[in-house]
């Protein structure tokens, strides 16, 4: 008999501790009515009379959710995908005002994303994914604050548009880049034109220094590959180069200049083939003895 006692109260004394983890809440309800939240560590209820329906997790826990299929303002369908940062900050309101607050929460950011898509615009939709984010946050926070719990953070991850619209859209882009590529080029000949018209304005009133200009490009175009020039008649006579006489003469100071060039270069490498001969008879004359 006073084994079958110890027995007893062995299971009574068991079933009377328990211990909560750092993060757990234990929510004891006595006799069916709420009597405390015990937790973390160990602590003891009364057997029968007391029991645990809930352990709730207030830890930060993350929640994904989407909205396939949902029409925007501008009645383009997309698909949302969001990701909800939530803790619970009041336990007892977790446990006792809503049935599941895990799938409650859900449930309510489903429902505020498809809201806040059916009122926005597709352009901003996937310009301003921070300000929608910001918009879900707010909506999501208001619906669950009865509920003892806090959201955090809401990220909106892909917004996915159809595959035809998409091709649109890249259309789009790509002539909207060229035309400011045009804007841009016909933007640089407007400033060219513009200096060409006040170098021109600056060569009106001072012909030396237009003809100097012209000689020099002439002179230019001569000095490089090109062996045939062809100039007007008119740019001759303005430059004063006396007709062919004067192209022969500048023709001729070019060739002058290469010639110089040229014979520089051999005189150079004759130099050079003189100073390796002597080093050739040098290594090959014989040593003599003192």
């Amino acid at each position: 008999m006073i084994g079958v006692g110890a027995f007893v109260l062995a299971i009574v004394v068991s079933s009377a501790i328990r211990v909560a983890d750092q993060w757990d809440r234990a929510v004891i309800l006595r006799l069916g009515h709420f009597h405390s939240l015990r937790g973390p560590g160990l602590f003891f209820i009364i057997p029968v009379l007391d029991a645990i329906p809930y352990w709730i997790d207030t830890r930060v826990i993350t929640t994904g959710f989407k909205a396939e299929k949902t029409l925007t303002k501008d009645t383009v369908p997309v698909d949302v995908d969001a990701v909800l940062f939530w803790k619970v900050v009041d336990p007892k309101k977790a446990a006792l005002d809503v049935a599941d607050y895990q799938s409650a929460i859900s449930w309510a950011s489903q429902t505020a994303l498809r809201d806040v898509i059916g009122k926005t615009m597709l352009s901003d939709m996937l310009e301003g994914r921070d300000k929608i984010s910001t918009l879900l946050q707010k909506i999501i926070d208001e619906r669950t604050e009865p509920w003892g719990i806090n959201v955090i953070s809401v990220e909106v991850k892909d917004v996915l548009i159809p595959a035809g619209l998409e091709d649109a859209m890249s259309m789009q882009a790509q002539a909207e880049r060229e035309r400011q590529a045009r804007v841009i080029l016909g933007d640089a000949e407007r400033q060219i034109a513009e200096k060409f018209a006040e170098a021109g304005k600056s060569y009106e009133h001072n012909p030396i220094a237009f003809h100097l200009r012209a000689m020099n490009m002439l002179y230019e175009g001569l000095k490089e590959n090109a062996t045939i020039v062809i100039v007007p008649s008119t740019a001759v006579e303005s430059m004063q180069l006396g007709g062919l006489a004067g192209m022969t003469a500048l023709t001729m100071g070019l060739g002058q200049d290469r010639a110089n060039g040229h014979k520089e270069g051999e005189i150079k490498k004759q130099m050079d083939d003189t100073i390796r001969v002597k080093e050739i008879l040098n290594s090959t004359e014989p040593k003599t003895s003192p």
